[in-house]
């Protein structure tokens, strides 16, 4: 058997979230929720439910995101996450702009000893600075960009 993304147990960031119905990684997602290798934090659930576009599709959201074991974003979290972006200041300018949201997902991540399932490259470069793997969703470029959550 096949075991989705070498079995690691990941937050699904956004990114892979709104691309999961996409027909090439569909049954490899499905397998991840199945086996229970997909968690979120509420960094990602403030995300997805921002991005909703009426109250029918705040409810499911909300109610998707709730069978998910949360991954909770910490103080901690909030100061690894601010670490990281320090450190990333520090390589050079601009490499410290990736979203907040990132930022604390990442930290969340490695505060757990986990993984980040993304479609996102801010996360290869938090991962430079942060101790969490970087599992791309697919390859960069290969899923169209207009989805919906």
């Amino acid at each position: 058997m096949n075991v989705p993304f070498g079995g690691a147990v990941a937050i699904a960031d956004t990114s892979a979230v709104v691309h999961a119905n996409h027909h090439a990684v569909r049954d490899e997602i499905v397998a991840a929720l199945q086996s229970g290798q997909l968690v979120t934090c509420s960094m990602v659930t403030f995300e997805l439910l921002y991005a909703a576009p009426n109250a029918s599709a705040f409810d499911a959201v909300e109610r998707a995101q709730a069978v998910l074991r949360d991954i909770p974003v910490t103080s901690s979290v909030q100061r690894a996450a601010i670490g990281a972006l320090r450190e990333l200041a520090q390589l050079g300018a601009g490499n410290h702009r990736v979203t907040p949201a990132d930022a604390l997902i990442a930290a969340a991540a490695a505060e757990a000893g986990m993984s980040v399932l993304h479609y996102d490259h801010h996360f290869d470069r938090l991962a430079s600075v942060l101790n969490f793997n970087s599992i791309w969703l697919a390859s960069p470029g290969t899923l169209e960009t207009h989805t919906s959550v």
